[in-house]
Formats: structure tokens, C-alpha cells, sequence
């Protein structure tokens, strides 16, 4: 992410302005190469360096994530997650037990691995389930790749963060960039 400067017209940088006109206080991201260009183009849209700002911020875990960003709206903000979708796996006890129990709105942004363009052969035996999972436990998936255009997912990381507060629980938009800015986000 240091250094790495993003096209204001990709996809990365449509889910970052897509994050922001939700209403997003604060984000919270797992650090990863295929979501380093979403989280650079938060980074710097927010006025942050070196992977960090003052509303943007790395977390070790994504259950952790979801106990901090949705934490939020107890303090009357707003947060969102920024991950790769194998991540629900660890996530699943906090967003059922904390964010969905005590219906505390939360936008997560995933980007998904195991389809097309994955370089990955183990990661499609969670990754493929991800949506199916979510869906079993109540929780709002919104798809977007490539047929659409940039300022879609905008559009659509913009509604589902309305949705989430709307509905009081949190709402997951799963990102697909294989063949949209390269070969990651």
C-alpha cells in the first residue's frame, strides 16, 4: 500500500467513494494484497499515509473488526470492514452473536477469492460458501463484478451501507475484481 497510488476512475476507487457517501465514520480493514487497492484509495481520499489515517486503520482479525466497527453505533457512529470473503469464517461468531443479536448496522466490503482468475487452488473450498453461509445466518449479500461498471459499485457500497443502517444489522457487499482494474482489486 505505501506508495501505491489509485486510478480515480477503478473499481478500488469506486468502492472507496462508494464507502465514504454511506456515511462511514470509521473503517477498519484485515491487510491484504487483494483488497491493497481499496484500502489505498480509502487512505487517501481521507488524507492518511502508509496504510493509516485517522478514520482508516489496520485490524488483525476480522472477528476483531466486528466487534470495533460494530461497536460503532453504541457511540452513534457508523463503521464498515473492508476483507477478503474467507475471512467470514473466523467473523461468523462475532456478527451472529454481537452484530445481528443487537441489531448493529455494519457495511463489510469483501473481496472474493476462488473464482475466476484465482491463483489460489485450496481457497474455493470456503470461498464458494460465502454467500450461501451469510444468507443461512440473515445477513444481506449484495454481488457486483465486472458486467458492471465502476460507478455501480459505487452506487451499490453506497446502498448497502444505507440498507445496513436502515435495517439495524449488517450488510455485506461481495466484491468480484478478476478482470476489472488487474488481477487483484
Amino acid at each position: 500500500m505505501k506508495g501505491h497510488s489509485v486510478q480515480p476512475n477503478s473499481y478500488a476507487a469506486s468502492v472507496a467513494r462508494g464507502i465514504w457517501a454511506a456515511q462511514v465514520d470509521l473503517v477498519g480493514y484485515v491487510p491484504s494484497v487483494s483488497v491493497a487497492p481499496v484500502i489505498s484509495a480509502l487512505v487517501e481520499t481521507s488524507g492518511g499515509t502508509s496504510g493509516r489515517s485517522r478514520t482508516v486503520f489496520p485490524l488483525s482479525r476480522e472477528e476483531e473488526a466486528a466487534g470495533v466497527l460494530g461497536a460503532l453505533p453504541l457511540a452513534g457512529k457508523f463503521g464498515a470492514i473492508v476483507m477478503q470473503d474467507n475471512g467470514f469464517g473466523n467473523a461468523l461468531t462475532a456478527l451472529t452473536t454481537f452484530n445481528l443479536a443487537y441489531h448493529l448496522p455494519l457495511l463489510i466490503v469483501a473481496n472474493t477469492r476462488g473464482g475466476l482468475g484465482e491463483y489460489n487452488s485450496m481457497i474455493h473450498t470456503f470461498s464458494r460458501h460465502a454467500p450461501a453461509l451469510l444468507d443461512r445466518v440473515d445477513i444481506p449479500v449484495f454481488e457486483i463484478d465486472r458486467r458492471s461498471a465502476a460507478s455501480d459499485w459505487e452506487a451499490v457500497v453506497t446502498e448497502a451501507g444505507v440498507h445496513a443502517q436502515m435495517t439495524f444489522r449488517p450488510a455485506v457487499v461481495l466484491t468480484h475484481f478478476w478482470n476489472t482494474d488487474g488481477k487483484a482489486a
